[in-house]
């Protein structure tokens, strides 16, 4: 008989009757969107427990990188980003008729590469966005150094940072703005939903207007688009939020348990100084693109479905003219990221780790 479907990941549902709970409040109200009142539960829950200034609970994190283009006024120049990352990051700058400028990534963290960020520099350029790739840290200080010296904004995709904590702040309490996903796919979800973190109060009350269409009543203030979230995506947050600690807990011991079998025979994630993972997903880089194609076909044959976070390099997307980059490039060529969730059962975890050994010592 073939074994269960094992995919990269799993998304974390509540126990029925907690969600459902909130759903019959959302009944009795009536109330089913426009900053209802589980909406603004869940933002300040968030804000919280995150210990950021700002907050906003927004439709999707696409959107919130959007955004914080948009209300820095990040339009018409260019944008230093990362080539190693998923397309919405630099699907964003694009919309916000931007040209995305690629700098390449460290090795070991997979995030942008500071050193390489002032050859980037130019007349045109406005702002830069790292991304904080598994909930690995930029080089925060770094960036910011330069952010200043050359007077650019600096906008994080912290699509992977929600949970990770760096040097006693949340990972989404840098920059100018960090954004943030809560897609069902997430360690922490909201079905759909993400977030835009911003430091200065003034940026915060652009944002607010921005998402709500930029008026407030019969009053209009600027341009803005629907960046509302439901009562329904806010009830499935409110009934995960509890679970947080619990699931990052689980992913630790998962993630633990590939390091002891694997380390060695790829590489690995490596521990930051000052940094408090997530766990949120479990990347490994092979020798070769072969042997990354050999593993990857060993274990679908297996009914096991890693992913190729990220591929392809975004500098090589069809619809972009980025100049080469051969890190990003090349692990983009040999990544995986193998299956990672709560309910991974001990036995399909032991099945995958006995496929990609056996695939590696022959």
């Amino acid at each position: 008989m073939e074994p269960e479907r094992v995919d990269v990941t799993r998304s974390f549902l509540p126990p029925k009757e907690e969600y459902m709970a909130y759903v019959d409040t959302i009944w009795n109200s009536v109330c089913l969107t426009n900053q209802g009142p589980l909406v603004q539960e869940v933002n300040a829950k968030l804000q919280s427990f995150l210990g950021v200034q700002h907050f906003e609970f927004v439709s999707n994190g696409t959107v919130a990188l959007m955004l914080a283009l948009h209300v820095l006024d990040i339009s018409g120049g260019e944008v230093i980003t990362t080539p190693f990352s998923y397309v919405a990051t630099t699907s964003s700058i694009l919309w916000q008729e931007n040209k995305p400028v690629f700098v390449d990534i460290d090795p070991e963290t997979m995030c942008m590469d500071p050193n390489k960020i002032r050859k980037k520099i130019t007349s045109k350029t406005k702002a830069i966005m790292p991304v904080h790739v598994f909930g690995m840290p930029c080089d925060v200080e770094a960036i910011e150094a330069v952010a200043e010296e050359y007077k650019l904004k600096v906008i994080y995709d912290g699509a992977h940072a929600f949970g990770a904590v760096y040097k006693g702040r949340s990972l989404l309490d840098y920059g100018d703005i960090t954004t943030c996903s809560f897609h069902a796919t997430k360690l922490f979800h909201t079905i759909e939903g993400g977030a835009v973190i911003a430091k200065d109060s003034k940026v915060n009350k652009k944002i607010q207007l921005a998402m709500r269409f930029g008026h407030n009543g019969d009053m209009h203030y600027q341009l803005g688009i629907n960046g509302k979230c439901s009562e329904f995506h806010a009830a499935m947050g409110l009934a995960n939020v509890k679970y947080l600690p619990e699931l990052i807990e689980k992913r630790k011991h998962l993630s633990d348990t590939y390091d002891e079998a694997l380390r060695g025979h790829v590489k690995l994630l490596e521990p930051v100084s000052g940094l408090q993972r997530n766990y949120a997903y479990y990347p490994v880089i092979f020798r070769s693109e072969t042997q990354r194609q050999k593993v990857q076909s060993a274990l679908n044959e297996g009914n096991i479905f890693p992913r190729r976070y990220f591929y392809p390099s975004l500098n090589r997307l069809p619809y972009v003219q980025g100049d080469p980059c051969p890190i990003s490039e090349d692990i983009a060529s040999r990544i995986l990221c193998l299956p990672l969730y709560p309910s991974l059962e001990q036995s399909d975890q032991q099945r995958i780790i006995r496929l990609i050994l056996d695939k590696l010592v022959k």
